[in-house]
Parts: C-alpha cells; structure tokens; sequence
C-alpha cells in the first residue's frame, strides 16, 4: 500500500466502512433500489469500501405471503440486476439483502456486489419461528441448500454460508455476511468466520423494535466484537417497513473489539448512512498475541478448512483520505473525567494492593523512599502512606528521606520537606554531597577538585550513592526499599543501572507512564484525598520541571536540567511506546497516528486538567525525530535494564516491561529495521 500517499489512512491498513438504512415501500423493489444506490453513490464519494444494508431491503422484510409472488420475484431480479449493473460505476463494494430463488425454494440472502461482479451470495443459516416471526413459512434455512452456486443477473456465482470475502489490495480485511438471527444464536456462523481469517464481520438485519431491544443489540454487537477480536456491522430495516403489527427503528451499528465506533438516530423518516474507520491493523496485533484465539482456530480446523474463499479487489482512492477516527493523545490517561477518575482509583488500587501483600508476605512493617520532589517519588510515597492505612500501621513506618547532591533545587528541596510533613510520614534529610565528592576523588575525577566536568560518571555518582544509602537503611531499620521508576523511564532507559534509581526492593511505578503518573497525582488534588496542605504541595510539583537534578546550574531555585531535553516529550514519547509495545506497529504507521493526535490542537477532546496554553502540537518532522530517538534507546540501548527489573505490579493493559511479564527482548538487538522503516516511510512534512 505504499504507493498510496502517506495521509491516506488505506496506506496505514484502517479502512472506512459504512451502514446504510434507506427508506424502502413494502413489496416495491424499483423504489427500493432507487433509494439503495442514492446511499451506495453518497458512500461511494466518501472513500467508503464497503457499504452494508438491511436485511431484504431490496422486496422489505415485511413483505410476507407476497414473497411466494412472481411478480415480487421477478421484481426483485431486476433490482438486483440494477444493483449489479450500477455497481460498475460505484467504488464500493455493496451488500444487499433480497430474497433468492433456486432449488425450487427461496432463500433469505445477503448478496455482494462489485463494480459489476457478484461476488458471492450468502443465505441466512437460522430462521426465527417464535413469537412475531415465521420465517419458515416463507424461507429455506442455508442447511437445505445442495448448490454451491447460483445465478444472479446473468453471472453463475458462489453460494452458501461458507464465503469468505478476502480483499488483495488491503491487508487484513476479510469480510463475512450472516443475517439477523444468524448473529443472536449461542454459534454465530460469523464465529467461525472469524476463527477462520475474518475480521469484518456484518450482519444484515430487519429486526424489529421493542422496549430494551436496541440496548441489547448494542451489547450483542459490541461484545460479539470483542470476543471475536473484530469488527461487528449491523443494519436494521427501518421507515418504511410495515407497521402492520410491527415497529421499526433502523438501528445502525458500527462496533470493533468491543468499542462502538458509530452509531446512527433510530426511527428517522430519512435516508442514514453511518461510517467508521476500521483499524484493520489493531485487529490483527491482537489475535496475533492471543494465543487461545489461535488454539480455538485449531479446535475447529475441520469446519474452517471447508470455508470458501472469494477474492475481491477493493475500490480504494487513490489520493489522500483523512483519517476521521478518534486517536486520544494520552493513550494511557482516558480524556472523559469520569472514566479518568474511575482508571486512577483502580491504578492505586492495584499499587496499594502490590506493596501490602509482599510486605505481609515478608513479614516487613516499614518501607524507606526517597522523597526528591519530583513526580515519581511523589506518587510512590503517596503509595506507601495508604499501604500503611490498609495494612493498619502508622504512617511512620514510611522512612522518607530526602537527600540533596550537588544540582538539587530549592523548590523540590522544599517540597519534598512539604510533601512528608504533609502526609505524616517520617521524614529525614541525608546529604550525599560529602559521600559523592569522596567517590568523585577515590575516581581521580576532576569535579572532586571543583571542576565543571559534568559528564554521566559525575551523574551516576550521585544517583548511586542515594540509592546505596537506601539500600543500607532498609537493613538498618529491617525496612523494604521502594523503587519510584516509571514505565517511561525504563521504556528510554532514563535511569542508573544497578545501584541506581534502576534497583529496588519493590517497586510500584514500574508499568505507570509518566503521563499517567501527572493524573494520578492531579486527581488526588482534585479529589482533596489528602487535605489542603498536601493538595498545595502537590499543585506545586506538578508544576514543576521534570528533572534528575544531577547537573549544577547558577540558579539553584528550580531544576535547571530537563529531561525532555535529552529523551523527549513524554507525553509524546509515552504514546509511542503505548503503539509500540502494547500492538507492535511499524515506526510509520505510529508516526502516522501521532500526527493524527498531536498536529492540531484544536482536534478530539483534551482531558480538562491541561490548561489551553499546555495544549501542545508536534508537527511530523518533530514526531518523526522523537519517535526515532524512543525507537533507538527502546529497541537497542536500554533493553538490559529492563532484563533485571525488581518485582512490580503491572496496571494497565498498555503493557509492563518487566522480563517476567509482558516484555522479554535481547538486550543486544539492533534497531536498524525499525529506524530504516521509519526514514523510508515517513516524509519530514
């Protein structure tokens, strides 16, 4: 799909699908045939590849004993054959429902069309005879049909409820048809569909409405998505249909791994078309990581092996075709409060539950932390205060030391001070200025004498001596170290290895993104967990620079190195490594979907805590440049880091990087293919 322009979102394997509701007459297929290509032409012109709609939308599903009539048959075959003679000249591919009569009985079917083709027709495996249904009095189900083909306007074409419909042009896209019922039954036909390659799986329905029935579609087709890892199209008939004893609504249903991607107005009197854009490319990282999705498939190979499998070259544009999908920002931090508020509580949750439980399991009642003012030990110590609270000990028992070296600022020298007062912890001050300069000369490095040399050894010096004065305190008061590493840092390799920052007894950050680790502490702020003092000091902190303050500068006030500087945004960086790590995407097509989120400020939802002048934009080049420096440090400098990780639990579906859980990778790769990829693909504008 290169040769497609990089902005078209065909070229990075989504693909813009649509559910189409027309008005139809009963028993009135020229009308309805009209009304079906009026929709088919407006998906058409919308770059949309495959346009879905309802169940026997060509005669109306209500038509009754009329279907048993020549004369609605042999209207019925000429709407069809203007379908397929239309078709020639819409890029679309169309499913229509109409009923099919071969074998001496007539059949419920989903028909597909293709610029003048058809490619196949499919006839619904279940009919409904209970309550207001009695299809059975009109229809044959697909277990009595002795074909495998049929004719449709003039072409000999496959039939049956075995067609998989796989398109040579886009990767991952392998659509199958069921009708109505098909879907509500405990094996849905569009199951094994799905365990056989497919991933667009649609439903053609009439389905008419009573109270709570359309939540229960909703919730039937969305979770069909989900356990199926696939997209779920579902059309229903609406206007139009007969009200003799029954009520139509026209429910229009987009769905994909258990999200609703789109949804039309129920009982319009006007014609919808509902459009999504399919992330084809999601679909296919996580069946490939599903293992039992694979031993399912292997369980059920004698069915699936029977499938038939029809190509089809799919009418995609050739120019630029703007995604119109939501791509949050923040992968790791949803934008709506409420489901925000809802992730934050379940994270700490999760921390609290981490450190209590090895903490009853050693047999321990007291943690030491260092406290630097900064984001990380921050949250951590909040922590390690509630974990006191639950397992019913003092505060105390949290150690808390702050411990200056030759960079650290006034400002998170006091609100570190702050912070442990605040939280009634136990807070202590060791300076680790006269350990550091004794090891700087025991080095013979020149900044023992006074010299500016400020290189990585003068850096892990002092991140080494915290840490080993951690280390000997926890011996010394029979306490657990706690580790306040982020996810981001160890994605970047930002962190002293060994007796560093790196190494821990526990540690309760180690899958949280630093993004992440902004809310978490914004929302124990907002929802005042702590009282006034402690809200003040934690407004403060996350105004503040995140920085290692290990470099001096003239001003001592504030944090004069940045981090950002050297390894990135992390807001950026953060929603790469979430693209990354949690699906395994090429470097371009992350690229690709950051320019999406990122270029416009103006574009998606922010999460309100970010005030308008923090509302950031990169543009391509600036991603590009960042995403190849994550790639670099992620994939080939900072892997045996990550190899020796102390224990940690994991929060978040968006992946943890310890070698016991989620993550396990050589700590001698090259990231070369991934860099290539991303310089080949990706423009600088």
């Amino acid at each position: 799909m290169h040769e497609l322009p990089f902005g078209s979102l065909y070229r990075h394997d989504f693909a813009r699908v649509a559910v189409a509701v027309p008005r139809v007459r009963v028993a009135d297929p020229a009308y309805n045939v009209e009304q079906t290509l009026l929709l088919a032409r407006q998906a058409a012109a919308d770059s949309v590849v495959l346009t879905v709609f309802p169940e026997l939308g060509l005669s109306c599903y209500t038509a009754d004993d009329l279907f048993h009539q020549d004369a609605l048959d042999d209207a019925v075959q000429a709407a069809l054959a203007q379908v397929v003679a239309a078709s020639a000249d819409i890029d679309t591919v169309l499913v229509v429902g109409a009923p099919v009569r071969t074998q001496g009985r007539l059949f419920n079917c989903a028909i597909a069309v293709c610029r003048g083709v058809v490619l196949g027709a499919v006839p619904k495996s279940y009919l409904p005879n209970y309550r207001e249904f009695y299809e059975k009095r009109q229809f044959a189900a697909a277990r009595e049909n002795l074909e495998t083909h049929v004719t449709i306007a003039g072409q000999r074409v496959p039939f049956g409820a075995d067609l998989l419909f796989t398109a040579s042009n886009l990767d991952g896209f392998v659509f199958h048809l069921e009708i109505c019922e098909d879907g509500w039954v405990p094996l849905p036909p569009s199951g094994y569909a799905a365990l056989a390659g497919a991933t667009v799986l649609v439903n053609l329905s009439a389905s008419n409405i009573v109270i709570g029935k359309a939540d229960y579609r909703r919730a039937l087709c969305t979770s069909h998505s989900a356990r199926y890892l696939a997209a779920y199209l579902y059309s229903a008939a609406g206007h139009g249909e007969s009200t003799t004893d029954l009520a139509w609504d026209g429910q229009a249903l987009v769905c994909e791994n258990g999200d609703l991607l789109a949804e039309g107005e129920r009982f319009a009197d006007h014609p919808q078309l509902v459009t999504a854009d399919l992330d084809l490319r999601r679909l296919a990282a996580d069946r490939l990581r599903t293992t039992s999705f694979a031993d399912n498939v292997h369980d059920h190979r004698d069915r699936l092996t029977r499938l038939r499998r029809i190509e089809v070259e799919l009418p995609i544009p050739a120019g630029v075709v703007d995604l119109r999908r939501d791509i949050e920002r923040f992968p790791y931090v949803p934008a709506d409060s409420a489901v925000r508020n809802e992730r934050c509580a379940e994270v700490r949750h999760i921390q609290v539950e981490g450190l209590s439980t090895r903490m009853r399991a050693t047999g321990i009642e007291r943690v030491v932390i260092g406290v630097s003012g900064g984001l990380d030990s921050t949250l951590a110590l909040i922590v390690a205060a509630e974990t006191m609270d639950r397992l019913g000990l003092p505060r105390a028992n949290v150690l808390a030391y702050t411990m200056p070296g030759f960079a650290t600022s006034t400002r998170t020298r006091t609100d570190a001070h702050r912070l442990m007062d605040a939280l009634g912890v136990t807070a202590r001050e060791i300076d680790i200025r006269p350990s550091a300069t004794q090891m700087l000369r025991d080095l013979g490095h020149p900044a023992a004498d006074g010299a500016p040399q400020y290189d990585i050894t003068y850096e892990n010096v002092q991140a080494g001596e915290r840490t080993s004065h951690l280390f000997r305190l926890a011996n010394q008061h029979n306490a657990l170290v706690i580790g306040t590493g982020d996810l981001s840092e160890l994605a970047l390799g930002w962190c002293t290895f060994g007796v560093g920052d790196h190494m821990a007894h526990y540690s309760v950050n180690a899958s949280v993104p630093k993004t992440l680790i902004k809310y978490l502490i914004a929302w124990s702020v907002e929802t005042a967990q702590f009282g006034p003092a402690a809200g003040e000091v934690l407004a403060s902190i996350l105004r503040t620079e995140i920085s290692p303050e290990l470099v001096p500068d003239t001003d001592s006030s504030a944090p004069s190195q940045s981090s950002e500087a050297t390894v990135g945004p992390y807001e950026l960086q953060d929603f790469h490594l979430y693209y990354l790590l949690r699906f395994g995407y090429l470097p371009s097509r992350i690229a690709y979907l950051a320019r999406h989120a990122w270029s416009d400020p103006s574009r998606g939802q922010w999460p309100e805590l970010i005030p308008t002048d923090q509302r950031n934009a990169y543009d391509l080049a600036t991603i590009k440049h960042w995403l190849a420096e994550f790639l670099r440090r992620f994939i080939q400098t900072s892997q045996f880091k990550r190899s020796t990780l102390p224990n940690a639990p994991k929060v978040g579906s968006g992946g943890s990087l310890s070698p016991r859980g989620d993550w396990r990778a050589p700590s001698d790769a090259s990231a070369a293919a991934w860099l290539d990829e991303l310089a080949r693909n990706v423009p600088q504008d």
